[in-house]
């Protein structure tokens, strides 16, 4: 089992999230943030600290975020497990649905 990040998240990427994490699976690609599900230990520091609440555990996803488990999951099958989002730094792509997504309006 692993946290999600969720629609929510897509254009914001505020990051405390990041700041929170103590394992360092919360990747950042262009659009959005992503939890590494081999990664991620379950712990929900995460979840509270996000400001606009695209956090859950995945079996918690609301109605209509389904696919972000997939999402989160697929992000990383070309990018393997790095083993630390930090000295990674910013993914230069999203996944498919993420980058498919219309761009929110400032």
């Amino acid at each position: 089992m692993t946290y999600v990040i969720s629609a929510s998240c897509v254009d914001v990427k505020d990051r405390s999230c990041v700041e929170e994490c103590p394992v360092d699976c919360i990747y950042e690609g262009t659009r959005m943030l992503y939890v590494h599900p081999e990664e991620c230990v379950d712990c929900g520091a995460c979840e509270p600290v996000c400001p606009v609440e695209a956090i859950y555990y995945e079996d918690d996803l609301p109605a209509g975020q389904e696919d972000f488990l997939a999402v989160n999951t697929g992000f990383f099958d070309d990018l393997g497990s790095p083993g630390g989002a930090g000295a990674l730094g910013v993914v230069a792509h999203d996944h498919p649905v993420v980058a498919a997504l219309p761009v929110a309006s400032a």
